[in-house]
């Protein structure tokens, strides 16, 4: 088994559009997927991330504010996820509840420890 890196990106505008109570029911959908990956063990680790931050380029001699890209590639949050191959991590990842919104898209990214292993 490996981990791999779920980015998930865009969704946003589409999101926001929702009435509170659209939004609520989509939160649910996520927690129902990933409560179902974290049952077959699949889910390690994951959380959206906030919509400010910061940029900081050669060693703190400029610092940038976000976001960091146009509004479909802004990285929104993340999943740790623990898969056979890149194989079934991508198999795994067309269930994501960010596809139910157009225009967003999950970048898929093996995992490597520092050791080379």
């Amino acid at each position: 088994m490996s981990n791999f890196l779920y980015l998930f990106r865009g969704g946003d505008e589409n999101f926001n559009q929702l009435s509170q109570e659209e939004k609520q029911a989509h939160m649910q959908v996520w927690g129902e997927w990933m409560g179902g990956l974290k049952e077959k063990g699949h889910l390690l680790d994951g959380l959206p991330l906030g919509a400010d931050g910061r940029v900081v380029h050669n060693r703190g001699e400029l610092v940038t504010n976000g976001p960091f890209a146009e509004g479909a590639e802004v990285v929104g949050g993340y999943l740790i996820v623990s898969a056979k191959d890149m194989d079934e991590a991508v198999e795994i990842s067309k269930g994501c509840p960010i596809f139910d919104y157009e225009g967003s898209n999950v970048e898929v990214r093996e995992i490597h420890s520092m050791d080379g292993h």
